[in-house]
């Protein structure tokens, strides 16, 4: 069931407010208006606003110093900003004075609905967390506020990418990278680094690079000054620049070309760039978290990587395992998204048969956590009854062999002793025993696997990787785990 929302709307102009005010009012929130500052706190001192929609121009204040003084009164109020302005150092501005959200004027209801319904989560997630302990989360309260919510698990894996992650956060300065499958969590890892270090108060600017055309690159990460090329109307900065004193994080650091990468990493390594069309370098202070699903050594000995530029980038290095490698992460992962959505369409939250968790830990996920979350929400939009249940999640497993993880001949797939009162059963080849006389250790089985692999490939990290099914730097990792080290 949803909780009750109460937001107030702060513009000036009252042909706006009156609009947004019915609309919100007939979709179910309680709807406070003020056309002042003055008037605005008046209302706060009475009522506890969970949302506050301001514009920035208001008589008499600027809106974002307002929303400022809010935060420090109000901690609890999270805003979102309106504006017609939309140039980028306004939207800065506006995330930096504490907004949770930013939309530009003139806008659809749709689009405001879902800036509201983005909020929400937020707040109903941190009232659960002040209310009692969530003994899923594996994130401070502070933290809460700051970064996306589907850093869910139990899992020993999630735990120690979390502990490297802060461990990231203490040193403000090193630059970071971060691997792993499609739909693991790579730039929610990267936001929790950037909001639990010092630099939190300054921006988190989250840049795809396979999404920028190549011909603007340059200028959409150095900047450039007006007239230096057609379409160069007004001078504007680049990333590195809207970055100084806070975190740039480049995802799909793969997909950048060549030529841009030589420019990347001077401006990495000296903290200098030169906007296209100027002469005089700009110092700026920015920390690089980076992100790939690929793997960087295999495109360096393709030529495709620099391998300067990965030295530099992987000052730390975080790795993100793929859901089927942390099976006791679906069951709190599918509860919470489940919780999520039920909520969204104003659903009871059904209760989850326990055959759907078996289904789900023999399922690969290619698509990893990002899958899980839209399969839930297609369960939870598609059942007619009160539970979910196998026939609402349409995933092949095959057989529950062929579904394990190519690196693994022998696994333990099992669920807590304490919910099913039966001991552990192995998985061994494409039968299954009761192991109930001796310890199958996973780590003895992996260890000696790899250095089958190795011999067999002749210590070729390459084929001897593919043969195990596994990224080549998956394999190095591993061989400096095991300490195994090649013959000379």
């Amino acid at each position: 069931m949803k909780t009750e929302l109460k937001i107030l709307i702060l513009d000036d102009d009252n042909q706006f407010t009156e609009e947004l005010a019915d609309f919100l009012k007939n979709t179910g929130f309680v709807v406070f208006e003020a056309d002042t500052a003055h008037m605005a706190l008046k209302i706060m001192e009475g009522n506890f606003i969970d949302l506050l929609i301001i514009d920035i121009s208001l008589p008499g204040i600027n809106g974002l110093d307002f929303l400022k003084k809010v935060n420090l009164k109000y901690p609890g109020t999270e805003a979102i900003v309106v504006s017609a302005q939309d140039k980028m150092e306004t939207v800065v501005t506006a995330l930096r004075s504490g907004a949770i959200d930013f939309l530009r004027k003139p806008f659809k209801m749709m689009e405001i609905s879902i800036a509201i319904e983005r909020s929400r989560k937020f707040l109903d997630l941190r009232r659960k967390l002040e209310q009692s302990e969530n003994e899923r989360s594996l994130i401070s309260k502070s933290l809460e506020r700051s970064i996306e919510r589907n850093l869910i698990g139990i899992s020993l894996q999630i735990r120690e990418v979390l502990d490297l992650a802060m461990s990231a956060a203490d040193y403000p300065d090193i630059n970071v990278l971060i691997t792993g499958e499609t739909g693991t969590g790579k730039e929610n890892i990267a936001r929790i680094i950037h909001f639990a270090s010092s630099r939190k108060e300054h921006l988190f600017c989250a840049v795809n690079s396979g999404s920028i055309n190549d011909s603007l690159m340059e200028s959409e990460f150095f900047g450039h000054k007006k007239g230096s090329f057609t379409g160069a109307i007004s001078d504007r900065k680049g990333f590195f620049e809207i970055s100084d004193k806070g975190t740039l994080f480049l995802d799909e650091i793969a997909d950048m070309p060549l030529n841009l990468q030589t420019k990347m990493l001077r401006a990495i390594e000296e903290k200098k760039i030169t906007p296209v069309g100027e002469t005089k370098a700009k110092q700026t202070n920015f920390r690089v978290i980076s992100a790939t699903h690929h793997d960087l050594y295999e495109l360096v000995e393709q030529q495709k990587f620099r391998l300067d530029l990965l030295y530099r980038l992987n000052a730390l290095h975080i790795h993100i395992p793929p859901l089927r490698e942390r099976v006791d992460d679906i069951e709190p992962l599918l509860l919470f998204f489940a919780r999520e959505f039920s909520s969204r369409m104003n659903r009871p939250v059904p209760a989850i048969d326990p055959k759907v968790i078996e289904l789900l830990r023999l399922y690969k996920f290619p698509g990893n956590v990002r899958e899980l979350k839209n399969l839930t929400e297609r369960a939870i939009m598609l059942s007619k009854g009160k539970s979910l249940n196998v026939v609402d999640f349409p995933v092949k497993t095959g057989s529950k062999a062929s579904s394990l993880p190519k690196s693994a001949v022998s696994v333990y797939l099992h669920r807590p002793e304490s919910m099913t009162g039966k001991k552990e059963v192995s998985i061994t080849g494409s039968r299954l025993e009761r192991d109930e006389s001796k310890s199958l250790k996973l780590k003895d089985q992996e260890e000696g696997m790899i250095r089958r692999a190795l011999a067999k490939c002749g210590y070729n990290r390459t084929a001897a990787a593919a043969e195990l099914g596994i990224q080549r730097m998956a394999l190095v990792r591993k061989m400096k785990k095991y300490n195994i080290i090649p013959p000379q």
